[in-house]
């Protein structure tokens, strides 16, 4: 017959697990950190339970230690949980020629099929009287360990959550940024001796194209395009204060040369040599019908003569903006607009765009579509249709930018 104790003794350690198993779950459901749940843990199975030692690695975005109670520090060192740890699916007494110092059994947690933790359990007393309470007990370890590894889980998931969030509210707000940037249709000339369209499509939420059209006085008007090393934030930050710098220094009267020496400077300060910006500007006299530029290793904007039907590419000057402290040489060229001209400057997003033959298309589309005297806004509708941007080209891989203009 059984003993009336025995069966007291059991009774007390069931009320004891599910209490245990309330304490837990109340606990995550009180949204407790991951310190707090893994200090609940510890205390029930070493401080309850009589369990010597708890090791636990737990993989979130890598394998890493995240409870150590009473193993020697370096053990967390030496096991490779990949390399020595994947074959272990089931509750495991580990021999000691495996070479876990002091572990006695592994507790593998899954979900899913998936790894999630190893519990590393030691110290169990063999000495003592009857079965060792590890062994005992095995079930509600795997139990609990298995509801706060998840838990733990679910937290840094909604932890990551709310960064991803956080991240996604940082990069709209720099699109915004980075679409403030650029003029709208309605703020560009649009009669008269210049007229100037634009069209920009951001690859990605955040890009690095700009471009620009400044009235300057009566008769001149000044206009850029723009591409900043590398994206994202940082990029988008930087040609903000690239914009603002440029419509401050941007006068009718300033030499092309001296205000790319000046927004050198800046850039070489604020991007401290890790992002430059390659850079065309141009500036439009239509009383002298002279066009002025300067070139810093931007891609040549093609411009096209109605009359002579001559087109020709305006090339690189200079180097980018912020590629070194001071810019070697400069050299501002001029063209006389004899007749009614147009002139279409880009990104490479456009320039780089392979067509059917696997060939990057270069300015040949752009030639094609402005070979006429139809208006560049036409011509760059067209063209932009013609290239399925931005839905149906999916060789896309970087910003579009185009800002063309008719010189009468």
């Amino acid at each position: 017959m059984e003993r009336k104790g025995s069966s007291l003794d059991r009774l007390k350690i069931s009320k004891f697990k599910l209490d245990a198993l309330l304490d837990i779950t109340l606990s995550i459901n009180a949204n407790l950190p991951t310190e707090d749940l893994l200090a609940k843990y510890e205390s029930i199975l070493r401080y309850e339970l009589g369990i010597g030692k708890i090791l636990i690695f737990k993989h979130g975005y890598k394998w890493e230690c995240i409870l150590n109670a009473g193993f020697p520090k370096h053990l967390e060192k030496t096991i490779d949980v990949e390399e020595m740890l994947s074959d272990f699916r089931d509750i495991s007494i580990v021999k000691k020629e495996l070479g876990f110092e002091g572990v006695d059994i592994i507790v593998p947690v899954y979900n899913n099929m998936v790894p999630l933790a190893y519990v590393f359990i030691g110290d169990i007393d063999e000495e003592e009287e009857g079965m060792s309470p590890v062994l005992k007990h095995l079930n509600f370890i795997q139990t609990i360990s298995s509801i706060i590894i998840v838990a733990i889980e679910n937290i840094r998931l909604f932890n990551e959550s709310l960064l991803q969030e956080a991240l996604k509210k940082e990069m709209e707000l720099a699109a915004r940024m980075q679409t403030a940037l650029i003029p709208r249709e309605d703020q560009l000339p649009s009669k008269g001796k210049i007229i100037v369209n634009g069209f920009y499509f951001p690859y990605t939420e955040v890009g690095g194209d700009y471009y620009d059209c400044i009235s300057l006085s009566d008769s001149i008007t000044g206009f850029c395009i723009a591409d900043v090393s590398g994206k994202g934030i940082s990029a988008a930050i930087l040609m903000s204060n690239f914009q603002a710098s440029f419509r401050a220094l941007f006068t009718y009267d300033i030499p092309l040369e001296s205000l790319v020496r000046k927004l050198n400077t800046i850039i070489v300060r604020n991007a401290a040599g890790e992002k430059f910006i390659t850079f065309f500007v141009a500036r439009y006299d239509h009383k002298t019908r002279l066009l002025e530029y300067v070139n810093a290793a931007h891609n040549p904007p093609v411009f096209y003569d109605t009359v002579t039907k001559g087109t020709h590419h305006l090339l690189a000057s200079c180097i980018g903006v912020g590629m070194l402290d001071e810019i070697p040489s400069i050299a501002k060229r001029t063209i006389k607009v004899e007749n009614y001209s147009k002139i279409v400057c880009y990104t490479d997003g456009l320039s780089e765009l392979r067509g059917d033959d696997g060939i990057e298309i270069g300015t040949t589309l752009i030639i094609k579509h402005i070979s006429n005297t139809v208006p560049v806004k036409n011509n760059i509708k067209k063209m932009i249709g013609e290239l399925g941007i931005p839905d149906n080209n999916s060789g896309i891989f970087d910003d579009v930018s185009v800002i063309a203009a008719d010189l009468r």
